[in-house]
């Protein structure tokens, strides 16, 4: 008989501050490498359903959802800070002292308020796609950015995002091979963005982007100063966060490993066979790295 290495994989909710926060967790073994898993936007902790089939019998993967995202409660009022907040009441009631912080989209500016708060949590970073420098931002992003709640037509522009189109888009574009990206991620997306409520957090939160890029030196200074062990896998056909976004990263963390795939924003999507093994290898480097300083 073949034996097959399939890791168990319990779906679970917290309470935190109030908010029941959902979320994927592989057993692994007990001292296995914790790897926290950051998802994007219009996404949910369901974009790592394949990295967690294929890496959680050897490791610990945690991927929740953030709050109006997912199967998560949805807060009436959402900023970057508020779901730090709830983040980083999650880590706690988890218990987790340790991790690499896997940050992709959304999850740059919700894990580096994490690391500003606690750099003693984060034992290594694992960059996908998650942006930290202006030099990240393609035209359009910066124009989108830019928004205003008083500017004619801005929530209009955001909410056009919003659609099946829109979503479908995020997933599809920059791929080389658009038959490789399964829709069962944007059409889950989508029902997610349609139910109530969802597509005003969404609309609050592109409005507070903005507070992410003033924070772009304060986390480079972060980098600068702490330098943890990094790997950055990028999709370089990203309309949002083109390429320069990943070298950025090399003045601050100059040791920093980077491999870039001709894929788009959501790399995994196309890209798993080529990046899990990157990330297993650097787990195992990470931690029996930090064993030996213990």
């Amino acid at each position: 008989m073949v034996v097959l290495e399939i890791p168990r994989i319990s779906h679970r909710f917290v309470e935190v501050d109030g908010v029941r926060v959902f979320y994927r967790e592989t057993e692994g073994p007990v001292d296995a490498p914790v790897l926290l898993l950051l998802h994007g936007f219009p996404s949910a902790s369901h974009q790592f359903r394949r990295l967690l089939d294929v890496l959680g019998s050897r490791y610990r993967l945690i991927a929740p959802d953030y709050p109006g995202f997912g199967h998560s409660d949805a807060p009436p009022v959402a900023t970057f800070d508020g779901l730090a907040d709830v983040m980083e009441g999650f880590v706690e009631r988890l218990g987790l002292d340790r991790f690499v912080m896997y940050a992709f989209d959304f999850g740059a500016p919700i894990g580096f308020r994490l690391a500003e708060r606690h750099p003693e949590w984060i034992a290594g970073l694992v960059i996908q796609n998650g942006n930290a420098y202006e030099e990240g931002l393609s035209p359009a992003a910066r124009d989108f950015t830019a928004l205003t709640p008083a500017d004619e037509g801005a929530e209009e522009q955001i909410r056009g995002l919003l659609t099946m189109a829109g979503t479908r888009s995020q997933y599809e574009g920059g791929t080389g091979d658009p038959e490789r990206i399964a829709p069962d991620g944007w059409t889950l997306d989508q029902h997610f963005l349609d139910l109530p409520g969802r597509k005003e957090i969404q609309v609050a939160l592109a409005f507070d982007y903005k507070s992410n890029i003033a924070r772009y030196p304060a986390w480079q200074e972060w980098l600068r100063r702490y330098a943890p062990p990094t790997l950055i896998t990028w999709g370089t056909g990203d309309p949002f966060f083109p390429e320069p976004g990943a070298r950025a990263y090399l003045k601050d963390v100059p040791d920093a490993e980077l491999h870039l795939f001709e894929t788009g924003h959501f790399a995994l999507e196309e890209k798993l066979s080529e990046i899990a093994p990157l990330i297993a290898d650097f787990l195992d480097r990470t931690w029996k790295a930090r064993a030996a300083k213990a």
